[in-house]
């Protein structure tokens, strides 16, 4: 029986973002650990980096949209991976807090030419009706590879992080560029349809005589932000991040630290972490496609306030577990329904656009997460309040996609 392409294409996706997650994403916070005692650089500064990161994803982003809708997500993806890799062999060999950015600043540039948003675009293009399987089914990679992280810490103990790096660097190429091959634009290129169902039969004689179903409404750009949905969905995916990059850039620190706790223990809460998020992506493939996305986003919007709040406040190792279930699945979930609404919404035609612009607004949670939690852990001593203040905010944000209702379809002149 022939399997139908678009699952190799959510495959490799997969694979490339276990590579991104474990060696670098989901592993940043062990880095922040080890650098701040080594090197003696602030939370703030190390804060910093990650918060520079996102600014350059944003800042890009619809540069981004604009390229992938022209030329397709492929060939973005292949320079990508060997940028992702070069920038973490680049992070080995830095010797100030400046060489620190820049390996972080290339890095970025790879994960956003090779990570979630090309790889959803690409997606998106092949699957409709299937698109939340689809779309979880990939980002399953995401949430695998937060099981690396351990291996990541044990490697820095055993062997120091700069040979930790360079390795990592080294193995995304070598396996990154082979997934990176299997991505193409659309079904039609390879004489298949959307979701690989059966074309629909058209009379003879019509503009094409067999094409796929397909019932989407295709918005512009321009049209999308338009929309009240567009900036609320954005706003909402934003107050989700405030939560998701503190974590990966605090996380082990404050246990560490705060709760002192040693990196390679800390590490297995987020093992932990991992393995519900995994559970979340399983529960987002089995009810993504049959049950309101929007309405249980919000619902993982409550989870992930009050997981970084019994992270906050643990005082043993049932809270930092009730921290790691709720997050975990909570991000595991909620994840893979950003961009499936998006492109339940407003269709494929300019989707790489929307999703490059609405990268502009989310960026706010992306940046103020890691920065407000390690500001204010360096101002109090710990990071209490930081952690509280984006968790209720977060929390709240929930509203934001109970608000995000489908748009009406755009209001064109008659042709």
């Amino acid at each position: 029986m022939k399997i139908f392409y678009g699952w190799r294409m959510v495959a490799a996706g997969s694979g490339l973002q276990f590579l991104q997650a474990g060696l670098m994403q989901q592993s940043f916070g062990a880095y922040v650990a080890v650098l701040a005692s080594e090197r003696g650089w602030s939370k703030t500064a190390l804060s910093g980096a990650a918060a520079l990161q996102s600014a350059e994803t944003a800042i890009i982003g619809p540069l981004m949209g604009w390229l992938i809708d022209r030329i397709g997500p492929q060939r973005l993806i292949q320079i990508g991976v060997i940028v992702f890799g070069l920038g973490l062999i680049g992070l080995g060999f830095i010797q100030s807090l400046l060489g620190f950015y820049g390996a972080v600043l290339t890095i970025a540039l790879g994960t956003s030419m090779c990570g979630y948003f090309p790889i959803n675009v690409a997606i998106i293009h092949w699957f409709e009706r299937k698109r939340g399987r689809a779309l979880a089914g990939s980002s399953m990679g995401l949430a695998l590879g937060g099981l690396l992280v351990p291996l990541v810490a044990a490697s820095m103990l055993s062997f120091g992080w700069r040979a930790t790096a360079i390795g990592s660097g080294v193995l995304a190429i070598v396996l990154g560029v082979p997934l990176s091959r299997y991505f193409r634009g659309r079904p039609a290129d390879l004489g298949e349809t959307i979701d690989g169902e059966p074309p629909v039969e058209r009379p003879v004689g019509s503009a094409a005589a067999v094409q796929p179903a397909s019932t989407e409404i295709e918005f512009t750009a321009r049209e999308a932000m338009r929309t009240r949905a567009f900036w609320l969905l954005a706003l909402a995916h934003g107050s989700a991040l405030l939560v998701v990059t503190s974590v990966n850039v605090h996380a082990i620190t404050h246990m560490k630290e705060g709760l002192g706790y040693t990196v390679a223990q800390a590490s297995l809460v987020i093992s932990l972490m991992t393995v519900s998020q995994i559970g979340g992506v399983g529960l987002g493939m089995l009810f993504g496609d049959r049950y309101n996305k929007r309405l249980m986003a919000a619902g993982c919007m409550v989870m992930h306030g009050l997981g970084l709040l019994m992270l906050t406040w643990a005082t043993g190792v049932p809270m930092l577990v009730a921290f790691a279930v709720l997050h975990g699945t909570a991000w595991g979930l909620r994840g893979p329904f950003m961009q499936a609404i998006r492109a339940d919404y407003f269709g494929r035609r300019s989707i790489g656009m929307i999703m490059g612009l609405s990268s502009l607004i989310i960026a706010f949670g992306q940046i103020a997460g890691p920065l407000v939690a390690g500001g204010m852990a360096d101002l109090t001593g710990n990071y209490r309040t930081g952690f509280t203040f984006l968790a209720l905010v977060a929390g709240a944000g929930g509203m934001l996609f109970v608000w995000a209702r489908p748009p009406a379809p755009p209001v064109r002149p008659a042709p």
